[in-house]
């Protein structure tokens, strides 16, 4: 399907094979599973779909119908029963006929007709395996009833050939109990999404000339003025353009504490705004919000396909033929072999040998774990945006990091001041402030935050001038006030700095920046800022050493900041005043070593080496670029979340291949048994109807085991 089918509307997919898209409801072609939503949409997780009812009132008229054939024909094996002579005559054949003709050909319908598919588009699947077995029962039992004589005598007992109408209703009924089972299951994989999607308020509160009307979410467009009153969610992304609140922002940040917002600040869609009111312009609406980004990204990712699906499809490819040699060779063995009555014997292990042998748990081994992994990443912040990620991470043994915005916070704060005798640090900080609001520099951002936190009051400059990579002077109260490097100092003939520069090497050597001040000619004192260590960045370090992780920092800073950082940290490594294409070397030195490398990083200046290993991993609290670049992105920027990732990738691919190890088991064992090998040593033989409940509850268990990943502790 191209993509403006594709826009057109809601999208239907295979969990199993994602590249099957339509956009209507349906049966996959390939392995005749029901598609389902590409994307589920909002609303209760309890909505049962349209392929579910009908299954389910199938299963249910089908049980109801095979309870009486399965106690007709089971009836001569039960001593305690009191049977009528009736039971026991050509009626009850008759009616076991009658009741089983709707089981099979009403509720078991939609297995023909996926079986009948399969062998016109040359894909064999378990519906093949199901249609073939079940059909063979049946119309082995109807010929035997309508016509006995075209049986050898060897099959007959008193002019009657033995029937199986139990068998193939039983078949059908279990079967439809494995779909409602499996649908039901498969209908939970979403509720990741499905929360998500309810975090967005399914109105919003436009203005307009004529004054506040409620509009769906939909009709939103960019540059409408909304209104969110107390107790709201935030519709959509945009810029507070009147009032001031406080939002609770947990869902981005992970803060329980809500956030101030003022005029010029921004919200997203999805938060939920406190006792404030405040009016907002729309800037990112539908599928562009941060939220629709988020709901995107796990959707696709539950539909991407991991490398160890390969070895899934490869087994799936030669199975379905090989299983249907396997069901004709049972056949012509017990024929040839078997004790009398011959016939009934092959066909009953042939049909036994199909109904065992459906391959719908291999197939679902690594989709399912895949679909409730992403789910469960989701809720955790732990956004994973393709399976072959997922896959990748397991093996991780090297994580390279960048420095600013993803150890620290990357926005340098004012740490202290240290003015010389002659000033007081009040004075001091109030005239180099003073001077440093007129500049645009991030240090000098800094600068002017900390006074403001200190209750600096502002005084005119005037004569400003700045010198790009130097500094900034200009006059302050009447007083000539020069703020920057050293070098920009002695430019400007400032005399006596080696006092200060000697502070300032120890600074450096604690990770942090030097700021030179001169009043008057004359040295004057150093400011001191730094980009702070994130508070959860020592515990995120200590949890990927026990995950057994090579911790490597690469930064562009200078290595007197970079070199206290690491050895703060504890870091393995780290390399600095690196720019974006020694990044990427180094990343390709570390994978030529043999390492396993995943990197984590924010910046635009991130973004080729994020694209060069193994693995990318973007803050969320980084730019767009970053996070284009990475393969797994974390929302709310925490180190903390590459530790999750990495152990939701391992929990995820144990469930894959404990799933794909339970499958691979139960046909080993399954088709040997139901072919008959037991017989010649126990005189054991597998009932059709038990094949048929143990191919539906292997896949039931492989769906349950997948879903135990939505309570794995991150």
């Amino acid at each position: 399907m191209n993509d403006e089918a594709a826009a057109a509307g809601p999208i239907y997919t295979c969990p199993m094979h994602p590249d099957v898209r339509q956009n209507h409801p349906g049966h996959c072609p390939k392995c005749g599973m029901t598609l389902e939503l590409e994307r589920p949409t909002a609303g209760p997780d309890n909505v049962e779909n349209a392929e579910l009812r009908g299954m389910t009132k199938r299963f249910w008229i089908g049980a109801a119908l095979t309870l009486p054939v399965f106690v007709l024909a089971m009836a001569h094996v039960i001593p305690v029963l009191v049977r009528p002579s009736w039971m026991d005559s050509r009626v009850s054949r008759w009616l076991q006929f009658a009741l089983a003709v709707p089981v099979v050909w009403w509720a078991g319908w939609p297995f023909f007709r996926r079986g009948w598919r399969s062998i016109l588009t040359r894909h064999l699947n378990m519906f093949t395996l199901i249609a073939v077995g079940v059909g063979a029962a049946f119309l082995f039992s109807a010929v035997a009833m309508i016509a006995p004589g075209l049986f050898p005598q060897t099959m007959q007992h008193d002019g009657r050939v033995a029937i199986y109408f139990e068998a193939a209703a039983m078949i059908v009924v279990l079967v439809l109990l494995g779909q409602v089972l499996e649908l039901r299951a498969r209908s939970r994989t979403g509720s990741a999404i499905k929360a998500l999607l309810n975090l967005a308020p399914p109105t919003a509160r436009q203005i307009a000339p004529g004054g506040d009307h409620e509009v769906p979410l939909d009709q939103v467009k960019v540059g409408d003025w909304l209104r969110v009153v107390p107790g709201d969610q935030v519709p959509v992304d945009g810029e507070v353009v009147e009032g001031h609140s406080s939002v609770e922002e947990s869902m981005i940040t992970g803060e329980p504490l809500p956030l101030e917002k003022t005029v010029g600040d921004k919200v997203t869609g999805g938060t939920v705004n406190g006792p404030g009111s405040f009016v907002m312009r729309a800037e990112r609406v539908g599928s562009d919000t941060l939220l629709g980004q988020i709901v995107n990204m796990v959707a696709e990712a539950q539909r991407s396909r991991a490398p160890i699906q390969g070895l899934a499809d490869k087994i799936a490819g030669i199975f379905v033929p090989t299983v249907l040699a396997v069901s004709v060779l049972t056949f012509f063995l017990w024929m040839w072999l078997g004790p009398e009555p011959k016939l009934a014997h092959a066909i009953v292990n042939a049909v036994a040998v199909l109904i065992i042998a459906c391959p719908c748990a291999l197939g679902l081994a690594t989709p399912m774990s895949i679909m409730v992994g992403v789910g469960r990443g989701a809720r955790d912040g732990v956004l994973v945006k393709n399976a072959e990620a997922l896959e990748r991470l397991e093996k991780a043994t090297t994580l390279v990091v960048d420095k600013t915005g993803t150890l620290t916070e990357g926005k340098p704060h004012l740490i202290d001041v240290f003015p010389t005798r002659d000033y007081e640090a009040k004075e001091f900080l109030r005239l180099a402030s003073s001077l440093e609001q007129n500049s645009e520099h991030p240090l000098a951002a800094a600068i002017v935050r900390g006074a403001k936190e200190e209750g600096i009051a502002f005084e005119a400059v005037k004569d400003f001038r700045s010198v790009t990579a130097g500094g900034v002077l200009g006059t302050v109260a009447g007083r000539a006030v020069m703020v920057g490097k050293p070098d920009f100092l002695r430019n400007e003939k400032i005399t006596g700095l080696e006092p200060l520069e000697a502070s300032a090497a120890k600074l450096q050597e604690e990770g942090k920046t030097a700021v030179f001040v001169a009043i008057d000619g004359k040295p004057a004192g150093i400011l001191a800022v730094a980009d702070p260590i994130k508070s959860t960045t020592a515990d995120a370090i200590r949890d990927l050493h026990a995950l057994g992780l090579k911790l490597v920092m690469l930064t562009g800073d200078n290595r007197r900041t970079a070199t206290a950082v690491a050895r703060q940290l504890g870091l393995d490594a780290m390399e600095a005043e690196i720019d974006p294409a020694g990044k990427v070397a180094q990343v390709k030195k570390l994978r030529a070593e043999g390492n396993h490398v995943i990197m984590a990083g924010d910046g635009i200046n991130d973004a080729p080496a994020l694209s060069e290993a193994e693995v990318g991993i973007a803050m969320g609290t980084g730019t767009d670029v970053a996070m284009q670049s990475a393969s797994i992105t974390l929302v709310r920027g925490d180190l903390r979340g590459i530790a999750k990732a990495i152990r939701l990738s391992r929990a995820t691919m144990r469930n894959i291949r404990q799933n794909l190890l339970f499958a691979f088991l139960y046909n080993a064992l399954g088709i040997p048994i139901a072919a008959g090998v037991l017989y010649p040593f126990f005189g054991l033989l597998l009932s059709p109807i038990i094949a048929g409940a143990a191919m539906s509850l292997s896949s039931v268990s492989v769906i349950g085991n997948a879903l135990r990943l939505r309570k794995v502790k991150l």
